[in-house]
């Protein structure tokens, strides 16, 4: 999987062959790079988190500093390894350290970044998911569940995106600005059917959050 680079620019290593990683340092692939070395790869995999919502929207509302996708936990090693070249590390556990994926992954990791050995910049952000064949499984209430070909959409281009409605559960969690930003631009455009499962996820993961009142008034 590579070779820990412990000179390179931005890092510092703590005990145990942990690092912890110059946040600044990331030049990320753009969702049209990622789906073109992806190419082939026969996996649900998916454009995540903020970028999920900007394609949703058909352009980009706001800068993104990195780029995530999702892939069932089951078939990660799969997309990875059509990564050659790149350094993998597991993410935030511990929080703020990231580990060379020659170790151990730690338990209740389910981040795996993809680093630029020649530059020393971080370029994906891959998140594992739970799965049951051909469902997606949400890791923070198991009971949600979706088929993958309802759960990937894609752009005119062939872009695969998650659905919207999904990106907002996980981004409800945070409360930071662009997260409210992010709902603030998908709102007008989302559906009653997808306003009504966002209203009856939240109630379930993140009963009273301050998103429902607007969801429950369109």
């Amino acid at each position: 999987m590579g070779a820990t680079n412990a000179s390179a620019p931005g890092l510092r290593t703590p005990p145990d062959g942990a690092f912890a990683p110059d946040l600044t340092r990331w030049d990320a692939w753009s969702p049209q790079e990622v789906t073109e070395r992806l190419d082939g790869v026969g996996v649900p995999w998916y454009v995540a988190a903020g970028w999920a919502i900007d394609l949703f929207l058909g352009g980009c509302h706001r800068e993104h500093e990195d780029l995530e996708i999702a892939v069932p936990r089951a078939r990660r090693d799969e997309v990875l390894a059509a990564l050659p070249g790149f350094e993998l590390f597991w993410a935030g556990e511990p929080p703020g350290m990231v580990t060379h994926c020659s170790a151990a992954e730690p338990e209740g990791c389910h981040q795996t970044w993809v680093r630029d050995p020649t530059t020393g910049s971080w370029r994906l952000d891959v998140f594992s998911e739970p799965s049951d064949g051909d469902t997606w499984i949400c890791r923070r209430d198991p009971s949600i569940r979706m088929p993958y070909d309802r759960l990937i959409e894609r752009t005119p281009d062939g872009i695969p995106y998650g659905r919207p409605e999904v990106m907002l559960l996980f981004k409800a969690k945070s409360g930071r600005v662009k997260d409210d930003e992010d709902f603030a631009a998908a709102l007008p455009l989302l559906k009653e059917d997808r306003r009504a499962w966002l209203a009856d996820a939240l109630d379930l993961v993140h009963p009273g959050h301050p998103w429902l009142r607007s969801l429950q008034e369109r």
